[in-house]
């Protein structure tokens, strides 16, 4: 999987990932990271996903990478704000208060660039990646945000029945990644009603990572 397949998949609007409200576990659990008003708050592979609308909402700051550019144009324009646009390094960034979002690979987002964060937020970026891709992924995530707290949002199924994405990361997975890091709690298990996208029977995991 490349960077064209995610291009292509907002140039045609096949963003079915892209949910009609903020996640309802995300809005449940969010107050497991305790953290104080105005925290910054880091989403990697970020979209035009609503839960930057309730972040914002709940008076944190947030903090965006994105790949797809069309995505973060709209992204500001469902805000209702005009972002000031300049290059950094390899990548754009697009600002307004309380909200920067960087565009382009991932993985040229340093922590330098990123800047300080309070938590991170990843409700789309492990679940989009290949297994071959996860290990540095995940590797890159917490190097650059100094292993900060995370909210992690995962779903389980069987990967026959789908290919993927999202792809299905079982709870072995998420040890394996962040187990040498972190204390992995797993806050709530869900079914997903009508199943992923309607394919297969899955559940909908959140777990908290802190630093143990």
């Amino acid at each position: 999987m490349d960077a064209n397949f995610w291009h292509a998949k907002w140039e045609r609007n096949e963003i079915g990932f892209h949910g009609s409200e903020a996640n309802p576990l995300l809005v449940k659990h969010f107050d497991a990271l305790a953290l104080a008003p105005g925290s910054r708050i880091f989403l990697p592979l970020c979209g035009k996903t609503l839960d930057i609308h309730w972040l914002l909402a709940q008076g944190y700051r947030v903090v965006g990478a994105e790949l797809s550019p069309l995505a973060v144009q709209q992204l500001f324009a469902e805000l209702g704000v005009e972002p000031t646009v300049s290059r950094v390094g390899a990548l754009d960034h697009y600002a307004v208060e309380d909200l920067d979002v960087y565009v382009g690979d991932f993985f040229d987002l340093t922590a330098e660039t990123l800047g300080p964060v309070d938590a991170v937020y990843d409700r789309a970026a492990l679940v989009a990646l290949p297994h071959t891709m996860r290990p540095r992924y995940t590797a890159h995530l917490t190097a650059i945000t100094h292993e900060a707290p995370q909210l992690l949002i995962c779903f389980e199924y069987d990967q026959s029945l789908h290919a993927g994405p999202p792809f299905s990361i079982d709870a072995d997975e998420v040890g394996q990644h962040y187990a040498g890091r972190f204390s992995p709690t797993l806050l709530k298990r869900i079914e997903v009603a009508g199943g992923l996208k309607g394919k297969c029977p899955a559940t909908e995991s959140v777990w908290l990572l802190r630093k143990g």
